[in-house]
């Protein structure tokens, strides 16, 4: 900074020395924070830059009282910021680096392009409201369809693309560059797709291949592979894990116990989405557990339960296998028409579980959510799981007594 020449307190006029021109700055204290505004005057001329630098001076003010945006920035200069603060957490261990690496991919590859160019202030509600049917129309997924083609991104996908689109609008607001009420607190409404558990009649399908599949295992290595894979699926099915709680399970975390009536079970210590809980599986499920321990090579309290073939925390769950064995099977695509993958077993399990008639509210104390989730995402399952009592007296009906067990 040369020649600084204060016009009153709190504005400044400078030239700076590390430019080829001389035209004058101003610096302008906002009120009542320790923060400044510089802006370049873009003239040489003293009293024009006066004139001016007391002009914005007065704007200023002005917007600071009526809790206008100081500071014009793009979307996309935000959002840097919002990045590189959000880096900063996760290096601190406030989040994980993988939830950073999601937000700067939702940045780079969809929020940028749709608004990236526009002033963070003069995003509107419409604008927000817009995104999903822009997303819709421009964007693919990376699941390739019945022709091969894209298929369009799933809800769930925007959904999430949405969260990371709030959360720049509300560290917008936190430093000022938008007033608060421009931080949109609707959610937008998307269809809600029905899960693609599986049917009872393709599990067993998946089941029965998978028996063989394992058993032509080509080499002793993808025997392992197979078998490994295999437990998973029926571990995944008849607990309705989700798979981040699978990743983080331990051979601590397992228990097997006996009731008042010498019947036994196994409990769960489950970690994910940020929370704990305890679960709940029949004694099928220790026998599961049991084969993976003989296959595997980390088998201390400490060591994880899904491990690869050295002994390491398999970080994608068998996912390559498993779409080999659905692949194989036939059963790769569901009725959505869009490929499966781990979390349908959570989802399987959820739909069997329904179907056999468990109470609403224990089974989502078991997976761990909310008994608005379990409505609005199975409610194609209640009529079944209530035919019974919807069918009482109806000439002809007689009581189901053949609903499948899931991973027998």
């Amino acid at each position: 900074m040369i020649d600084p020449l204060e016009l009153k307190p709190g504005l400044i006029l400078f030239r700076r020395a590390d430019v080829q021109h001389d035209n004058w700055y101003c610096r302008i204290k906002i009120p009542g924070q320790d923060r400044y505004k510089t802006t370049s005057l873009k003239t040489p001329d003293l009293s024009t830059a006066r004139e001016h630098a007391f002009d914005l001076d007065a704007d200023l003010r002005f917007r600071v009282k009526h809790n206008v945006p100081i500071f014009e920035k793009t979307f996309e200069q935000v959002a840097r910021e919002f990045l590189d603060h959000q880096r900063a957490r996760s290096q601190a261990g406030q989040i994980s680096h993988r939830r950073w690496q999601c937000m700067e991919s939702h940045v780079k590859a969809q929020l940028g392009p749709y608004v990236g160019h526009v002033q963070i202030s003069t995003i509107s509600e419409e604008i927000w409201s817009g995104y999903p049917l822009w997303r819709k129309q421009t964007g693919k997924s990376c699941y390739p369809g019945p022709d091969d083609d894209p298929l369009p991104p799933s809800d769930s996908t925007i959904r999430s693309e949405m969260v990371t689109f709030r959360a720049i609008m509300g560290f917008a607001a936190s430093k000022k560059y938008v007033p608060e009420d421009h931080v949109f607190t609707g959610r937008v409404t998307l269809s809600r797709e029905r899960r693609d558990a599986f049917a009872p009649a393709e599990y067993r399908k998946l089941h029965q291949f998978a028996r063989r599949w394992v058993k032509d295992a080509p080499s002793a290595k993808s025997t392992w592979c197979r078998s490994t894979a295999y437990n998973f699926i029926l571990i995944m099915t008849n607990t309705g894990m989700r798979p981040s709680e699978a990743k983080n399970l331990r051979w601590r975390d397992v228990a097997e116990h006996t009731d008042a009536e010498g019947r036994t079970f196994v409990s769960l210590a489950v970690r994910g989405k940020g929370k704990s809980r305890e679960l709940v599986a029949a004694h099928n499920v220790q026998t599961y557990l049991e084969r993976v321990r003989e296959l595997s090579h980390a088998t201390t309290a400490d060591n994880h339960v899904f491990t690869t073939i050295e002994g390491k925390p398999a970080r994608t769950l068998y996912t390559g296998m498993i779409r080999d064995l659905l692949e194989k099977s036939g059963l790769l695509v569901g009725p959505s028409g869009k490929p499966r993958c781990t979390y349908c077993f959570r989802h399987t399990y959820a739909t069997f579980r329904l179907t056999e008639g468990i109470d609403v509210y224990f089974l989502a104390k078991q997976m761990g959510t909310s008994v608005k989730m379990i409505e609005d995402h199975y409610g194609h399952i209640t009529p079944i799981k209530n035919a019974e009592r919807i069918l009482q007296g109806v000439p002809g009906w007689e009581p189901i007594t053949d609903s499948p067990e899931a991973g027998s």
